[in-house]
């Protein structure tokens, strides 16, 4: 009797079949435990594997008569293995008459040739209706070797269509996608990734596979492993999230911007979800986002320079004037300011002299004050940056560089600037055609070195002190004449 004749998918044991072995018979007891006459056979197993299979199978003997029908096949069909098995080919119930010659002459032809065969064609269901299924159907060789029957194994075509697409669609992302896409496991290291990610992150794809995140970013791994232990435990986001990292080149470290999205991973053979881990989609957007940085921070400093004219303009002492300037710069640009003018002429001949005239508050916030009443000079060595300002007619740059703390307080001491100084930028003070002087800008630690925008900035600034400070000495020139 065929394995799929008995209840469901088998018959029940037959009179020529031997009994199973039990308490009271001349067979060995059982072992401790075991029920008699309990244990599965072939059929039992044969039975559980056919309906344990997800796609729907039929088969058929050499004669064409249908052998087997599992439960998937009875699911998109409707006809039971009780209806199924036994019939002569498929014609006039599971298929339209006009197409039964067909249908079957393809089926059958998998008998006789090598390999599997795929087809598609329409089945009918038990109600009436039309499903088109693809088939893949190949000979079963009996004992001595040839054809005594075939199998046939068939889906909905638009099951297979969707588990197509979706192979594909993961072929392709981790093929050459144009972002990056990593697998990551519950321990939250790479599984899978592809070549995006991994010329993303520096490396080649099989040498990220199994590492700690912290072995391939300098920077961003603890916020990039907190949001996938979120994800595991919470589900996806809903909306992505932008993360700062920091990656190792040949040419040092580099910051990047990956607008990020998570997915959660549950397998789908599981009852219940079982996570797998965490889908990683990235693109690189560091670009994007230091050019929406730089747009916001000359839409700041333009507003800083439009309110610092205007209050300027409300003072009636333009020395006054010249703080005013330098406490609106001050603002999200540097820690600490000094105005130092020229004593005597800048291009007479001689050692250059400088006087402090204004600063900030060393010791915490506060506006400018002025300074240099007594008229005596600042003690800069040679070579001090606001010299060399002067001396070239143009900006300089300068910088402890990464020294202990306790270097970077004795360079600043030595150029007679705050203990907390690591960064200066020094731009000339130059008002119809003379230098009257130089303005320094000085950053602290926590902030980053100055570059050329900053330079650009600072000599904006620059410019509108000097005019003040050059119209101070008008005035004042102007009231000896009249005290006179």
């Amino acid at each position: 009797m065929s394995a799929s004749r008995r209840s469901g998918t088998t018959d029940e044991l037959g009179p020529d079949e031997p009994e199973r072995p039990g308490r009271g018979d001349d067979g060995p007891e059982p072992p401790d435990g075991a029920q008699p006459g309990v244990g599965p056979d072939g059929a039992d197993l044969l039975a559980a594997l056919l309906d344990g299979m997800d796609a729907a199978l039929c088969a058929f003997d050499g004669d064409g008569v249908v052998t087997h029908w599992n439960r998937e096949a009875e699911r998109i069909l409707g006809w039971s293995a009780e209806e199924a098995v036994g019939r002569q080919g498929f014609a006039g119930w599971a298929v339209r008459e006009a197409d039964a010659e067909d249908i079957e002459g393809r089926l059958m032809a998998a008998m006789h040739a090598s390999g599997r065969q795929v087809h598609e064609f329409a089945l009918l269901t038990k109600d009436g209706g039309r499903v088109l299924v693809r088939t893949q159907s190949a000979a079963v060789p009996g004992p001595d070797g040839k054809p005594a029957g075939l199998y046939c194994a068939f889906s909905e075509v638009h099951a297979q269509i969707d588990l197509e697409r979706s192979i594909a669609l993961s072929e392709a992302l981790f093929g050459d996608a144009s972002w990056g896409v990593v697998l990551v496991d519950a321990d939250l290291r790479p599984a899978v990734v592809n070549a995006h990610a991994a010329r993303a992150l520096g490396t080649g794809r099989t040498a990220v596979l199994g590492r700690p995140l912290g072995e391939l970013l300098t920077r961003g791994a603890e916020d990039l492993e907190n949001a996938l232990t979120h994800v595991l435990a919470e589900g996806a986001p809903p909306a992505p999230a932008e993360l700062w990292v920091g990656v190792r080149t040949p040419d040092g470290e580099k910051r990047r911007c990956w607008r990020s999205g998570f997915l959660r991973l549950a397998s789908p053979l599981a009852e219940e979800p079982v996570p797998l881990g965490v889908g990683w989609i990235f693109q690189d957007v560091t670009e994007a986002k230091q050019g929406e940085q730089e747009a916001s921070v000359l839409r700041f400093r333009a507003n800083q320079l439009h309110r610092a004219v205007r209050a300027a303009a409300e003072c009636e002492d333009p020395a006054e004037a010249a703080t005013v300037h330098l406490d609106f710069a001050l603002a999200g640009f540097a820690d600490h300011a000094l105005v130092d003018r020229v004593m005597g002429d800048a291009e007479a001949a001689g050692p250059l002299r400088l006087m402090r005239v204004a600063s900030t508050p060393s010791g915490g916030p506060g506006p400018s004050t002025l300074t240099g009443h007594a008229g005596l000079p600042v003690r800069y060595a040679e070579g001090h940056p606001a010299l060399q300002c002067v001396a070239r007619a143009g900006s300089v740059r300068a910088g402890s560089g990464s020294v202990p703390a306790d270097e970077a307080r004795e360079w600043a001491r030595a150029r007679q600037w705050p203990d907390d100084t690591v960064h200066a930028l020094c731009a000339v003070l130059r008002s119809r055609g003379r230098t009257l002087g130089v303005v320094t800008f000085l950053r602290g630690g926590g902030r980053t070195a100055f570059d050329r925008s900053d330079a650009n900035y600072a000599e904006d600034v620059a410019v509108r002190i000097a005019s003040a400070l050059d119209l101070a000495d008008l005035t004042a020139r102007a009231a000896g004449r009249g005290d006179g």
